[in-house]
């Protein structure tokens, strides 16, 4: 018998101050059975971080092995074209190579070490590669944040100065996403 996913739902009061944002978004995630509960938070992170008109989650989790050809999290504009490719965790050279050519901006937000990913990607042949930010999360941040979390939740999260601020319940968490090149 197959898993199926675990569907979390999140309102969220988005206050981006670096960049002029203010939403309130609805958001209802499905978590794969083989996607890790950081990897979700990550992708719902990056969908508030770099929100914009047209921006939507992938239909599908995974890597270039299993033959996925969308991103984690994208936004096209109406004529169709991919204005925004959001990858999540460590993707391989090959798919960056790809998706750079594909779309206007690339960015990869990750909960795995940084360094690793970087190491993973010296010396490949990456379209734009000096244009691609690669975003990561102290995992104290998303292990705490991961703790709090129910299956319906409702949340603030503001951006100032490249600080995450953001308060569930009674709490604030604050965060520095590390913002770096992918190669250099």
């Amino acid at each position: 018998m197959a898993l199926s996913a675990t569907i979390w739902n999140f309102d969220i009061n988005l206050s981006d101050i670096d960049r002029g944002v203010y939403e309130t978004l609805v958001l209802r995630v499905a978590q794969q059975p083989s996607e890790t509960i950081d990897y979700m938070l990550t992708r719902v992170l990056a969908y508030c971080m770099e929100w914009q008109e047209g921006i939507e989650f992938g239909q599908t989790v995974g890597s270039t092995s299993s033959g996925n050809e969308e991103a984690a999290v994208w936004a096209r504009d109406y004529t169709g074209t991919i204005k925004l490719w959001v990858e999540v965790g460590l993707p391989d050279a090959e798919k960056l190579h790809r998706v750079s050519k594909a779309s206007e901006r690339t960015i990869i937000y990750t909960h795995r070490d940084p360094e690793m990913l970087r190491r993973n990607l010296v010396g490949k042949t990456i379209y734009r590669a000096e244009e691609i930010v690669l975003v990561s999360f102290e995992r104290s941040f998303l292990s705490q944040l991961a703790q709090k979390l129910e299956r319906r939740n409702k949340f603030d999260l503001s951006i100032t100065e490249g600080q995450l601020y953001l308060s569930i319940g009674n709490e604030m968490l604050e965060t520095t996403p590390l913002r770096q090149p992918v190669q250099g």
